[in-house]
């Protein structure tokens, strides 16, 4: 949950005589409960065994978070056997194949899995549409680790993988074919919902997943910045270049007709960006912490007179379990 934003407070920069500056912090914004369960994974386990504890893939798309958990003895690899014997290894919150936690297990080597709760849903959908003899349209991004780990989960040759509406009409199953469909948890809201009618519409007796795979967090950060951004000349986005939900954060703005930059911290802020501008909106992707957060508010205060408010559009409570090795 975000720490509430101070009401609108005028900063006492005068490093400009440009008129003041309102800056609109969207809430619910940065991590959820996923990503907090993830990162406290790593932290237990370093306690608990002592570094170096390994991590495979960053354990979320933050370079922030990624070199904080470094220089607490965190190794981050792409392959398990970059991981020698002996040591602990740790699996990203975006899932793994079903074959790296075996890998892991014939090598004898002490595994938690950090994978998002929400992930590992979609992971046992996959499972049981296989076992009921249907074929899975895979609504995500090719490439992306939550996307190869969801395909992971199943055998080869049972799911497809469908990016676009395009992708649906090019779809090679005839009429009446066993279908269902999933998707990644942190695609754009829109755009799966566009994808998920033309799917409906080819196929009308494809089965729907019992509940939305996009995850509580992506639609609540989606929403927020749909408040806001109609209301803004530039919208920042906090957040990595390889985070998907980052990414959708910005598309959501940009379709709202507001300029959006994505920006991983806020020396990456140009000051040319604000001519003009009267209003400036924030949010920050799942994998951002609130630390950068106050750093971008913090280097706009140190350019322009600000003013700023925090546009709460949802509360979120969720929590999720550790690992049973983990709590003690």
């Amino acid at each position: 949950m975000n720490a509430p934003f101070p009401s609108p407070t005028p900063s006492t920069s005068s490093t400009t005589s440009a008129p003041p500056l309102r800056l609109l912090i969207a809430a619910p914004r940065g991590f959820c409960a996923g990503v907090d369960r993830a990162i406290e994974i790593v932290e237990r386990a370093l306690e608990i065994y002592g570094p170096p504890v390994y991590v495979r893939h960053e354990i979320v798309h933050n370079k922030f978070v990624v070199d904080s958990l470094k220089a607490k003895g965190a190794v981050f690899v792409e392959d398990i056997s970059d991981v020698p014997d002996g040591v602990p290894v740790i699996f990203s919150a975006h899932g793994v194949p079903k074959s790296v936690p075996t890998e892991a297990t014939a090598r004898g080597l002490d595994w938690l899995d950090a994978t998002c709760p929400l992930v590992s849903k979609v992971h046992r959908q996959a499972e049981r549409q296989i076992e009921a003899s249907r074929h899975i349209l895979f609504i995500g991004h090719a490439g992306h680790p939550e996307v190869i780990g969801t395909f992971g989960q199943v055998p080869e040759g049972t799911m497809t993988l469908v990016e676009t509406v395009e992708d649906v009409a090019a779809l090679p199953f005839a009429a009446g074919t066993e279908l269902s469909y999933l998707s990644q948890t942190t695609l754009s809201v829109d755009d799966t919902a566009a994808i998920i009618e033309a799917i409906k519409a080819r196929y009308p007796q494809v089965v729907a997943p019992k509940a939305e795979d996009i995850c509580y967090a992506t639609s609540n950060r989606q929403a927020a910045v749909k408040q806001i951004a109609p209301l803004c000349q530039l919208m920042l986005v906090i957040g990595a270049p390889n985070s998907s939900n980052s990414l959708r954060l910005v598309e959501v703005a940009e379709r709202s007709g507001v300029r959006a930059q994505l920006i991983q911290r806020a020396a990456e802020i140009d000051p040319a960006w604000l001519a003009g501008v009267e209003t400036v909106g924030v949010t920050a992707g799942a994998s951002a912490p609130e630390e950068l957060v106050n750093e971008v508010v913090d280097r706009l205060k140190a350019l322009r007179v600000v003013a700023a408010e925090e546009v709460v559009t949802a509360k979120e409570r969720i929590t999720f379990k550790l690992p049973r090795q983990l709590v003690r």
